[in-house]
């Protein structure tokens, strides 16, 4: 027997044999003219419709930030494998509900789509994990020099390293050390002469080297500073003082690099494995590796052939010199993952870093590095004429474009070059200016009339703020991440982290990009920030956006992947100052369970 029960929203065949099933959102009283049409005993639509496949997965809760107009309120939500079958009420999923579906009352807690890291570095992170950390708190425990030439020193010892052989840290923050500069040759060379010493710095754009490390490198007094890069010197002289910056600064990075290339490949799968468990305990479901490389592409690829990776990861290739002009052939461009990896596009790197003082503005620094001139505003690390060049061929060819540009001259670069490219056609390109940061009124003005999207490192306040606020004085630094500058104009942007420069922490993202507060607890811009919706929006559905990806990532939506993040609670109830204790219970990416590991689970 079949019988009809009617709500405010909904009318629903009730089959006490088979449970509910989803009949249609027609009024009771046009379900009844239906069963009465037919004399012949027809009765048109009034049997229940099959029930569905059973779901593998089901979410009921209050608690659901679908990120998607269509679906906003929903208090449930069912998955097939990796897809999503259907978003609504409770008793709109229940027919989905099977004996092996796993259904989870979240209570309490939250369900957000899976975060999509809009810029970040996967293989450096993979690089960087096994280095000694030199961050200063929070990401680190070094306050001081001292601190890290002891650190250094107890490392040599505790790992037996051999004389001779490289030892290698990351994250030291000069803006943060108590000696407010950076280490020197002379600093390093307290730790170890026999040993060659290279530490990166928190920016990724300067790294400093021991003497020993010098010698190797081949810097010296005789050493001409290369195109896009700075070798610094003792005061009043040619000497090396040990601080390398951009391109000098990448070459004493080589060694970590050919470190990682030489490794066998079982020790190259178990770092990929470590590395995408990393993101996915920030609630990343999709990683990008910008500037990768050619080896590390097909690297990444015969990882993912004999292992599917846990999450999808986007390379972007870097594009340095001629020698490049085949590279997308050679690295296979593609809209779609294989097994959890595609080449997605290329990546330009067009200055420097705002917290290392290497970021190229069209106007003096207000306190540039140590020796600077006052009319000092850093410098391009590309030559224009060829970044114009190439990403004129590589528009045209359909190939997308992220260009690194922190500073307004880069920034009026990345510009001229895409509206040079497109020659007044328009065409549905998503060229992303990496960064943003000093984007000024008119550059915003000039990325919506073109169609480029703004990639703002929304971090910035809080890790530099105070910083930013000595080199660029108050009125660029409260601008730096114009984010509601740019929604304002309706332009599409996204917020990101630049992992490993500051770790994947979304949650802390978030809060960043909604309050701007500095680690002096000052809001850096309050006209620049934005609400949480909006912040969401751009780690979830804009990012989805930036990748050519919004018809399968992004939101909570009927036939999207199924990538999730389960949080403890909601955050968009909490003091914003909250949003970044808000933790992550899950991480789903494509319907199965990736944070906590497998080996972790009860």
């Amino acid at each position: 027997m079949f019988c009809l029960e009617e709500n405010s929203r909904s009318t629903r065949v009730k089959n006490p044999g088979s449970g509910w099933a989803f009949f249609s959102f027609f009024p009771l009283s046009s379900v009844v003219m239906l069963c009465l049409a037919s004399v012949a005993g027809v009765l048109l639509g009034c049997s229940a419709e099959p029930r569905p496949e059973p779901a593998s997965l089901v979410f009921l809760g209050k608690n659901i930030h679908t990120v998607d107009p269509a679906t906003e309120g929903a208090t449930a939500v069912a998955v097939r494998g990796e897809e999503i079958v259907a978003v609504g009420r409770a008793e709109d999923i229940q027919p989905f509900v099977g004996e092996s579906t796993r259904v989870v009352e979240l209570e309490d807690r939250a369900l957000v789509p899976g975060f999509i890291d809009a810029h970040g570095h996967f293989s450096m992170t993979m690089q960087l994990l096994d280095l000694l950390n030199a961050s200063s708190p929070p990401v680190g425990p070094m306050e001081s020099i001292d601190q890290i030439v002891e650190a250094i020193q107890t490392r040599i010892a505790d790992r037996e390293i051999a004389p001779g052989e490289f030892v290698m840290g990351y994250g030291y923050d000069d803006s943060l050390l108590a000696e407010n500069r950076h280490p020197d040759r002379d600093d390093l060379d307290r730790a170890s002469t026999e040993h060659s010493i290279v530490l990166l710095h928190v920016s990724g754009h300067l790294a400093t080297a021991n003497s020993r490390a010098l010698e190797m490198l081949g810097f010296d007094e005789t050493s001409e500073d290369p195109y896009g890069g700075v070798i610094r010197r003792r005061p009043g002289t040619t000497e090396p003082n040990g601080v390398l910056e951009e391109v000098a600064a990448h070459m004493g990075l080589r060694p970590m690099v050919e470190q990682a290339s030489q490794s066998s490949p079982e020790a190259f799968a178990e770092g990929v494995s470590r590395t995408a468990d990393y993101f996915a305990g920030y609630g990343v479901t999709t990683v990008q590796d910008g500037a990768s490389s050619v080896q590390t592409a097909n690297a990444l690829r015969g990882v993912a052939a004999a292992r599917p990776l846990a999450i999808d990861v986007a390379v972007f290739s870097a594009f340095r010199g001629d020698a490049d002009g085949d590279l997308i052939e050679k690295m296979g461009f593609s809209r779609d993952y294989v097994n959890g990896v595609r080449v997605a596009g290329v990546k330009f790197i067009l200055d420097g870093s705002p917290q290392g003082r290497t970021a190229w503005l069209s106007r003096p620094y207000d306190e540039g590095p140590p020796g600077a001139s006052a009319d000092y505003v850093a410098y391009p690390m590309v030559e224009p004429d060829f970044y114009k060049e190439h990403v004129n061929h590589l528009i045209d060819a359909g190939i997308p474009v992220l260009a690194h540009a922190n500073g307004d001259a880069a920034i009026d670069l990345m510009i001229e070059g895409v509206d040079e490219a497109l020659g007044g056609e328009t065409k549905d390109h998503r060229s992303v200016t990496i960064h943003a940061q000093l984007a000024r009124e008119d550059q915003l003005d000039e990325m919506k009339r073109l169609g480029i999207v703004p990639s703002f490192f929304a971090a910035h306040p809080f890790f530099w703020g105070d910083w930013h606020r000595k080199s660029f004085g108050d009125a660029r630094a409260m601008r730096i991440s114009p984010l509601r500058s740019a929604q304002d104009r309706g332009i599409p942007f996204t917020i990101h982290n630049d992992t490993p420069i500051v770790p994947p922490d979304m949650m802390l993202l978030l809060e960043i990009a909604v309050g701007r507060k500095t680690r002096a607890d000052v809001t850096l811009g309050e006209d620049q920030r934005i609400d949480f919706a909006t912040a969401l929006h751009a780690i979830t559905q804009g990012a989805a956006y930036q990748y050519f990806e919004e018809d399968r990532k992004g939101s909570i939506s009927v036939g999207k992947r199924a990538d999730f993040v389960v949080l403890e609670r909601d955050p968009a109830t909490v003091p914003v100052d909250a949003i970044s204790e808000v933790g992550i219970v899950e991480t789903i990416a494509r319907g199965v369970t990736v944070y906590p590991s497998a080996e972790a689970q009860p």
